[in-house]
């Protein structure tokens, strides 16, 4: 197994308790940023770590930000992806044997350090039970692939194209 993970800026140290958890266990994991405590956008993180699943790249993913919501929201946009936001052990559990998650949500200013290692720890070692768990996860595909329309808004509401400063870490006082 291999563990795509990363953080946004309020994260890194929740990260780093959590990666220091799986060389303990000796799985392997690739950090995708972010590296330092600079104000960073969580969605830039949450794309990286869903696209290097998607890709084959990694075999599930770690995402942290201050609740975990943000970061959950932000992969759960990507088809193929189910993120949970966990807090607890039996919600990371269960998530992983009754929806399958490929990726694990965790807030860095909600959880500490040793609750965060057993979310992993009961995560990780959990396996999808199939059968009727299945079928639900199947209704949802067919839910994600019925409901993928463009959202319908105001032109004045319309995002503006992506320019270069988009690319780049946007530095804020957050």
């Amino acid at each position: 197994m291999k563990i795509a993970i990363g953080s946004d800026h309020s994260g890194v140290a929740l990260k780093d308790e959590i990666k220091t958890y799986l060389e303990s266990r000796k799985i392997a994991y690739e950090d995708l940023g972010t590296y330092t405590t600079d104000s960073c956008d969580y969605p830039r993180i949450a794309e990286k770590v869903c696209k290097s699943i998607l890709a084959g790249g990694a075999d599930r993913g770690i995402l942290i930000c201050g609740t975990g919501i943000g970061m959950s929201i932000a992969a759960n946009k990507f088809k193929g992806i189910r993120a949970a936001a966990c807090s607890d052990p039996f919600s990371a559990i269960f998530s992983k044997r009754h929806n399958n998650a490929n990726v694990l949500c965790l807030g860095a200013r909600v959880i500490a350090g040793g609750l965060a290692t057993l979310l992993v720890e009961g995560w990780v070692n959990a396996n999808f039970e199939g059968e009727r768990h299945q079928r639900r996860l199947d209704m949802i595909t067919r839910l994600e692939q019925r409901n993928n329309v463009e959202p319908t808004m105001h032109p004045e509401a319309a995002p503006a194209a992506i320019t270069e400063e988009d690319t780049h870490p946007i530095q804020t006082n957050l």
